[in-house]
């Protein structure tokens, strides 16, 4: 049994909820030999699977982006592409002081007049670090393009995956 991500994999499938916590239960209640009609063999981690391959997912999309040169990093770079109104998601590393994200949304709502950024904090710094081939991303701004609506739409799906949080807009984070 593989994940089909891209659902594009011939053959039949079983559909589950994609939320770690239903892949999770499907492989305890063995939902999948049901839904084949078959004995089938379901690794037990197949939840951390299904949550790696998403997050390899949106890493190389981040990376793409990046060599597109629509990614910016730094706080101060982060905090003027704001001011601009020019970022289309800010995101933050796991390990990110909450003093830097609460300055970045400040910015976030001078840039847009109050609009909404969208807010994520989705991996770690050392993640960020090998995406972006930069050391110590701690901060980093993904400016518009199609590229980064294909980023943005991976990264919410790795979201949802986990917990259902989709981030916050900068407008509503008052950490």
């Amino acid at each position: 049994m593989v994940p089909d991500l891209k659902r594009r994999l011939p053959g039949r499938g079983v559909w589950v909820e994609a939320r770690a916590g239903s892949v999770g239960a499907a492989v305890a209640k063995k939902v999948f030999a049901r839904g084949f009609k078959a004995e089938s063999r379901v690794s037990a981690d197949l939840a951390a699977e299904v949550e790696a391959l998403l997050e390899r997912s949106a890493l190389d999309m981040l990376s793409l982006a990046n060599k597109a040169g629509r990614v910016v990093t730094g706080f101060g770079k982060v905090e003027t592409a704001l001011d601009r109104n020019e970022a289309a998601l800010v995101l933050h590393a796991g390990d990110a002081a909450e003093d830097g994200k609460r300055k970045l949304a400040q910015a976030a709502r001078r840039g847009t007049g109050g609009g909404e950024v969208r807010v994520l904090s989705l991996f770690s710094s050392r993640q960020l670090d090998l995406a972006l081939g930069r050391e110590n991303v701690v901060h980093a701004a993904l400016l518009a393009d199609p590229v980064s609506d294909a980023f943005i739409a991976r990264a919410l799906q790795l979201a949802r995956y986990r917990d259902g949080d989709t981030g916050q807009p900068a407008e509503t984070d008052q950490e």
